[in-house]
């Protein structure tokens, strides 16, 4: 019920916005685009770049499989 009450009252707000709509397009497409760029350009560490030869990732998996918890 809580939780109900909570969703309509957003979902009321938006309904009742004029320009912020569009503000809030603008900030989720500006986010969107923030955290690609991030995601490709920055933060690029995969597993494919991290280890270059198929014996470090033959060896990396070894060793996680492997490790005692």
């Amino acid at each position: 019920m809580l939780l109900k009450n909570f969703l309509n009252m957003y979902i009321e707000g938006f309904k009742n916005l004029k320009i912020g709509k569009t503000l809030w397009k603008l900030i989720f497409i500006k986010l969107f685009f923030i955290l690609v760029l991030l995601k490709y350009f920055i933060y690029d560490d995969n597993f494919k770049n991290t280890y270059k030869t198929q014996e470090t990732k033959i060896d990396f998996v070894y060793k996680n499989i492997t490790k005692d918890r």
